[in-house]
């Protein structure tokens, strides 16, 4: 095994960019601490917790229930 490797001529994974996209959202406060507090009991990261919720969600086509007042 050699001691170093030179990964210059390596090209980049095409797939990377398509698994994941990094966004800004707002989420209410109740929302985040849900999520933290799951994410302590289960050790998964809580944006972990939240993609795997709503990738569900896209899964099994649920859609939002408005209620206007």
């Amino acid at each position: 095994m050699r001691k170093e490797y030179d990964f210059s001529g390596s090209r980049k994974n095409p797939y990377t960019k398509a698994l994941k996209r990094q966004i800004s959202i707002r989420l209410e406060t109740e929302v985040v601490d849900y999520f933290k507090k799951l994410s302590k009991e289960s050790g998964i990261s809580y944006q972990n917790l939240i993609n795997m919720y709503l990738h569900d969600c896209v899964k099994s086509h649920k859609k939002p229930v408005f209620k206007w007042m």
